[in-house]
């Protein structure tokens, strides 16, 4: 199967630096091993690989102590560690590796960056850094593709999203039993073996919810009342989607003015093809008539990853007022706003709401259709 570059590669070799360590966080099948496999054919060391979800790993690390971790290394000053977050502790055991091993450089990868980031947070402070993989990014396809190519994928992106493993399977069928698969069997892999998460039926009914409404402002009151769950369920439910890199928040931007909307959020897949599998609707598009949901699903997905592949530190916001003006995507970025519209239709206008441009005089708008999008996300 044909590699496919990607955008991060560089940016984990640059921060691979002797007693430092890596972090690569994403979702489950993302391309976060094939990824290391990759930076790890091109170096001319011979590194140690380890897997967070195997029992000899665990038995191997569970000893902490220096003299412990020199003879499971030896020689080798290249740690990997794949699926980390299952390791018990193990924020402080690489703290002790990085600490007492001269010239040792260590990658992790992850995909639950709630346990992941707790564990390493506070004692690898100063020691990491940390970066996130998500599904192919147009940017990365666009490497190897001309415009009239990515023009004709731009259907099935719409629909199937980008996980890596779709570039491999021909017919259409097939892509949509793989991404059935991915729903049922790893989606909710991690959030499942957090401690006090049984109601598996309640998170999917959950995600069902945010794929209806995507780019609608979600009352967590009113979902909480359709599940029969409390507030704070939903909240915790939320936060732990947001934390395996499957949904994404977006809150209303606001100087405190009165009549600016901020108390309810949005919320985005980071892939398309997990939205439409949660729905079950793989129709093709001329058939849909949610066109505008997955317009701006995708267009604010790949804007994410730009920004992360990018280094790009934005604060990212929807805005609208109770008078019902509203700009779909601001962007939030050393002092400057962006505001940003999202059209399906290339023919419709759009202007820039007046209250934005008299509350905020300073700022860019533009408008976001298929005809220039390319410019807007690679």
């Amino acid at each position: 199967m044909k590699y496919i570059d990607r955008s991060l590669e560089s940016t984990i070799k640059k921060y691979l630096k002797p007693n430092k360590v890596v972090v690569l966080l994403g979702a489950r099948r993302v391309g976060k091993t094939e990824l290391i496999k990759h930076i790890l054919s091109e170096l001319d060391e011979k590194p140690l690989i380890l897997n967070g979800e195997d029992e000899d790993t665990h038995s191997m690390l569970k000893q902490r102590t220096i003299q412990n971790y020199q003879r499971l290394l030896g020689k080798t000053r290249l740690l990997v560690i794949d699926e980390a977050q299952a390791i018990p502790e193990i924020g402080l055991k690489l703290k002790l590796m990085v600490d007492s091993i001269d010239g040792i450089r260590i990658l992790v990868t992850g995909s639950s960056v709630f346990d992941l980031n707790n564990q390493l947070g506070e004692p690898l402070v100063g020691r990491k850094m940390t970066l996130h993989l998500y599904p192919l990014a147009q940017m990365e396809f666009g490497v190897n593709e001309n415009y009239m190519e990515t023009k004709n994928k731009f259907e099935e992106r719409l629909i199937f999203g980008s996980y890596p493993e779709l570039e491999h399977i021909d017919t259409w069928d097939e892509k949509v039993d793989y991404l059935k698969e991915q729903v049922s069997s790893y989606l909710l892999k991690d959030i499942l073996a957090f401690e006090g998460i049984r109601k598996r039926e309640k998170i999917v009914s959950l995600l069902r919810i945010l794929a209806f409404r995507v780019g609608s402002e979600i009352s967590v009151e009113g979902i909480g009342n359709d599940l029969q769950i409390n507030k704070g369920t939903v909240d915790k439910y939320l936060d732990l989607l947001s934390k395996v890199f499957i949904i994404y928040k977006a809150s209303g931007f606001s100087r405190n003015l009165d009549n600016e909307i901020t108390k309810k959020n949005k919320w985005y897949f980071y892939d398309n093809g997990i939205r439409n599998a949660l729905i079950n609707n793989f129709n093709r598009m001329n058939v849909r008539d949610d066109h505008g949901e997955l317009w701006e699903n995708y267009i604010i997905s790949e804007r994410l990853k730009y920004q992360e592949y990018n280094r790009q530190h934005t604060a990212n916001f929807f805005w609208r007022t109770h008078t019902r003006q509203e700009i779909d995507w601001v962007e939030e970025r050393d002092g400057q706003l962006c505001g940003y519209e999202f059209k399906w239709n290339p023919k419709k206008k759009a202007k820039v709401p007046a209250s934005w441009q008299k509350a905020y005089p300073d700022a860019s708008f533009e408008v976001i259709n298929t005809d220039n999008y390319l410019d807007f996300i690679t």
